[in-house]
């Protein structure tokens, strides 16, 4: 199920970052902070009552190097609209109504997308009285906010969420596997979805999908049942997303959302470049079944040796997944791509497996009696017990007589005692500690 998508736009110095900051709190931080995982704070999550969501901060992008102010906001405000449920639309009190914000109205107008007009920087009364000129912008009530005291931020959200989409439950059974590829322009994203949907022979025709803009592609293949997200989105080249790579990005993370397989493309002929791990970096965090997909294979020069040491390279760039298979294909020759079904069908598998709490905990007393728990000031963790509380991806909570005691690197070694005693391949795992309490 897609959660609604939450734009900032206005133009520069409003205060975008800093409110998109105090939106999504520490939520960054709560992901384990393993080596190699590159923090792009253009795209966050948030929650509210209950309710999560998606925000985009527009601030961080720059378009191009070109210094034309209005040209970049209304290029932002484009592709917010493109892609957002809900529009927030900022503006700064001390500043007054400006000619840009008049301009950004007027896109935003025509957009007929719903807009939350928040006035920035209401830090005291007087400043209230100053939200009142904002109505000449034809938005109805400006919600008066401070981003640098955080007020204002509960009723912000509140107005949001009156324009969420009603969610849609999932109308593909148990049985589909939800394939989505990602990786940044260039790397052959359409043409490998032209090669898996052209050596096809049953193909159904596009449907459209639960989220806006994606066509899903269903089809099948040696009896099972896919569907590729959004190959929409692949297809649709606009001038706008070329000039800004970072919202292949936001493309690829609507995608994600609803994927249980994500396949991040790489471009074999050019190699592995920074962005490449932005982009690996969202489905880790997603918590999806991961496969990294070398495309271009066909024109790489090899010996026996180079498809090693291209594996040997995802590994050093991608620490933070090395649970996640590689496959080599040509999308150009369909070579190899018949190898590529086999690998997605075991990751689905894996990613829904569920392990039994007394066949889990033998695993763990093992791993303990070979390893003892770290001490801190001469106090040991005592590990009293385990179980899997979800899937997709698995994850397990473990219960310590004192969570602070649980060290990363022993929490890293339990894990390794996990993926060797269960074929996790594919999957991320998630790991929890949480205090016993004594009536457990």
């Amino acid at each position: 199920m897609a959660k609604p998508i939450i734009a900032i736009v206005g133009r520069p110095n409003v205060g975008k970052s800093t409110i998109f900051n105090r939106i999504i709190g520490d939520r960054l931080a709560i992901v384990e902070d393993k080596p190699g995982v590159t923090r792009d704070r253009l795209y966050g999550k948030g929650e509210w009552l209950n309710q999560e969501f998606s925000i985009i901060d527009t601030g961080g992008i720059e378009i191009d190097g070109e210094d034309q102010i209005l040209r970049s906001v209304r290029m932002q405000a484009e592709l917010a609209i493109e892609e957002a449920d809900v529009i927030v639309f900022m503006v700064d009190a001390k500043a007054g109504v400006t000619g840009t914000d008049q301009e950004i109205a007027q896109i935003l107008f025509k957009s007929g997308k719903p807009v939350v007009l928040a006035v920035n920087k209401v830090d005291n009364i007087q400043r209230q009285e100053d939200i009142y000129e904002f109505y000449s912008l034809g938005f109805g009530d400006p919600v008066g906010i401070s981003g640098s005291h955080g007020l204002g931020m509960g009723d912000l959200l509140e107005e949001c969420a009156k324009h969420f989409p009603e969610a849609t439950e999932d109308e593909y059974g148990e049985d589909v596997i939800k394939v989505a590829l990602i990786g940044r322009p260039n790397v052959g994203k359409s043409s490998l979805v032209n090669a898996m949907l052209g050596e096809e022979r049953v193909i159904v025709s596009d449907v459209a999908g639960t989220t806006r803009d994606a066509i899903d592609t269903p089809f099948e293949k040696d009896g099972q049942k896919y569907v590729l997200i959004d190959t929409a989105g692949m297809r649709k080249r606009g001038k706008v997303y070329e000039s800004t790579e970072k919202y292949s990005v936001m493309r690829a993370m609507k995608a994600i959302e609803r994927a249980d397989v994500v396949l991040v493309v790489i471009n074999g002929e050019e190699g592995i470049i920074e962005q490449d791990k932005h982009i690996a970096g969202y489905a880790h965090e997603a918590g999806k079944a991961s496969i990294f997909l070398v495309n271009k294979w066909d024109v790489v020069e090899k010996d026996d040796k180079t498809m090693q040491h291209f594996i040997n390279n995802i590994r050093d760039h991608f620490l933070f997944m090395s649970y996640a298979p590689v496959v080599f294909v040509s999308a150009k020759t369909k070579a190899r791509l018949h190898k590529l079904y086999p690998v997605v069908n075991k990751v689905a598998e894996n990613h829904n497996m569920r392990i039994s709490t007394h066949v889990l905990n033998d695993v763990i007393s093992d791993a303990v009696a070979l390893n003892s728990p770290p001490t801190d000031k001469g106090r040991r963790m005592r590990l009293n017990y385990a179980t899997q509380i979800s899937v997709k991806p698995p994850t397990i909570v473990l219960f310590v007589n004192d969570p602070e005691l649980m060290h990363f690197s022993y929490e890293r070694y339990l894990e390794n005692k996990i993926r060797d005693a269960f074929d996790f391949e594919g999957t991320p795992l998630r790991l929890f500690t949480r205090r016993k309490s004594d009536d457990n």
